[in-house]
């Protein structure tokens, strides 16, 4: 990576790559970080200017606030919501994350990792410091917390989603997986978190929580999840002795996504105390989702979209359409946590009336081996169906598809490739429902 830097600095650029710096040792700043730390031995006797991530401040403009969520489910609605929330509400804001790079509505850069590199991440920050943007709102990765990605970032609030079981490739146990989500909350900065989430722990000060179920400082009164959601909310600041409570509207369904818009609307409470938590509320209505998150690609009969790729992932989705006829058509991504395949297959065939099992992303795994760990945790085997195409699979679910059913097409949303061995092949869920009914 590596970032220009103005005329009134006597080097030219910022890098994080020792190759680069080896060419121009005389024009770079090389920044140490967790990651290349391993090279800098490359750049010894050099006479190399260095710095740490905690010096960027010098060179690079840092201005907005800071918000950052974390967690197994939830990162990208939540994140998406708030700084839809924002917008509407008149701030100037920028949002990071598996959708993109996005500021003041406009999306600057694709989607790429869930948290980029160190050195890319500041150039980003410094890019919405000079759009002058009040906020920048980022999803923190368990891999970007591991490896200090987020070095030297100083936090408005973060926010804790929910904590199951995912990574384990990376992390090798659910323990240290857990330790390390817990570890983004451990200082004394502003805190918002789900109180429901057993696995939390946190740092005291400065923390807020909001629940559903049990009494937190934001909690849901009482809800209806027919036709969106309709909930009564209040907020309980006890420490200021604050009390409000409202109602509010939104198109999005299931009881995951009431989570999402509560930790959403506490957010943007916390940090602008002085707007009313009815007028948050309101701002709710211009919030219709993220693309390829409980996404309707056909409505008679219905069919659902979603990157839901984890056992509670998995579960939040057919839990939001309890009494209804479902079918699922999913698969587990290659070279990646393999310990969830079978309690995958375990909860569709609790929900699901039929069971299409196919790839997802195999990358250099057989997919036959994947679908068979995945099978291990499926009792009755009649309700399955083996179609490692997946573009086969997607054709043969609709066409026994009936008019009282739901197809719910889960694990890959709306990305549009197939990571098949080392090739990232053209393919989009969403659009080969559409191709189908179209012919």
């Amino acid at each position: 990576m590596k970032i220009e830097l103005k005329n009134d600095f006597q080097s030219k650029f910022l890098t994080d790559n020792t190759k680069e710096t080896l060419q121009n040792p005389k024009d770079s700043i090389f920044v140490k970080t967790a990651l290349n730390c391993k090279y800098i031995n490359e750049l010894e006797n050099k006479n190399i200017k260095m710095i740490s991530p905690l010096e960027l401040g010098k060179f690079l403009e840092l201005k907005p606030k800071i918000i950052g969520i974390t967690g197994t489910n939830g990162k990208t609605t939540i994140a998406s919501c708030i700084y839809s929330l924002l917008l509407s509400l008149g701030f100037k804001a920028a949002m990071l994350g598996t959708r993109g790079f996005f500021v003041n509505d406009k999306q600057i850069s694709p989607k790429g990792l869930t948290t980029p590199t160190l050195l890319e991440l500041y150039k980003n920050i410094d890019i919405v410091s000079k759009e002058q943007c009040k906020y920048f709102i980022m999803e923190v990765s368990s891999h970007a917390i591991a490896q200090n990605r987020i070095e030297g970032l100083n936090f408005a609030l973060k926010i804790l989603s929910n904590i199951t079981s995912d990574h384990l490739d990376f992390h090798n146990t659910r323990d240290e997986y857990i330790r390390v989500k817990n570890s983004f909350f451990s200082d004394d900065s502003l805190k918002l978190i789900n109180k429901e989430c057993k696995e939390a722990a946190f740092n005291l000060q400065n923390a807020y929580t909001y629940a559903i179920e049990l009494g937190a400082n934001f909690k849901i009164n009482a809800y209806s999840l027919k036709d969106g959601i309709n909930a009564h909310i209040s907020f309980n600041d006890f420490r200021n002795k604050i009390n409000e409570e409202t109602t509010l509207q939104s198109c999005l369904a299931g009881k995951h996504n009431l989570y999402n818009i509560l930790a959403s609307i506490g957010a943007v409470k916390l940090l602008e105390s002085s707007i009313s938590l009815q007028d948050i509320s309101d701002k709710l209505e211009e919030f219709g989702g993220v693309e390829g998150r409980m996404q309707v690609v056909n409505n008679n009969p219905l069919v659902i979209v979603d990157f839901a790729h984890t056992p509670d992932g998995m579960k939040n989705i057919f839990e939001a359409f309890l009494g209804r006829k479902l079918k699922v058509l999913f698969g587990a991504g290659g070279d990646r946590d393999r310990l969830k395949r079978p309690i995958m297959g375990s909860i569709s065939e609790r929900y699901a009336t039929k069971i299409y099992l196919t790839s997802d992303n195999p990358r250099s795994e057989n997919p036959a081996s994947i679908i068979d760990e995945i099978l291990g945790g499926i009792t009755n085997k009649a309700k399955v169906e083996v179609e490692s195409n997946r573009k086969i699979a997607i054709s043969n679910a609709l066409k026994e598809l009936k008019s009282d059913e739901i197809l719910l097409i889960l694990g890959k949303g709306d990305e549009t490739y197939q990571i098949i061995g080392t090739q990232l092949l053209p393919f989009d869920d969403r659009l080969e429902v559409k191709e189908f009914y179209k012919n």
